[in-house]
């Protein structure tokens, strides 16, 4: 079941980041983000929903921020 998990969560963001290639570089860094929170989130939290609800929204602030 884990393996599964870790194949959707591998697949969903090569998806996302595929779609950026009309995206600012702010954008990008903010779905970057978004994608690395989220996963964190998950992970440390051992899939806890509001975990990797907030894991996502602090990297994408943080991705949004991040200066090129």
């Amino acid at each position: 079941m884990m393996n599964l998990k870790k194949s959707v969560i591998a697949l969903s963001t090569l998806a996302l980041l595929s779609g950026c290639a009309n995206m600012t570089t702010r954008e990008k860094n903010m779905a970057i983000g978004a994608t690395v929170g989220g996963v964190l989130g998950s992970v440390l939290s051992n899939g806890n929903g509001a975990a990797t609800a907030g894991g996502a929204a602090v990297g994408g602030y943080i991705g949004h921020e991040i200066k090129h």
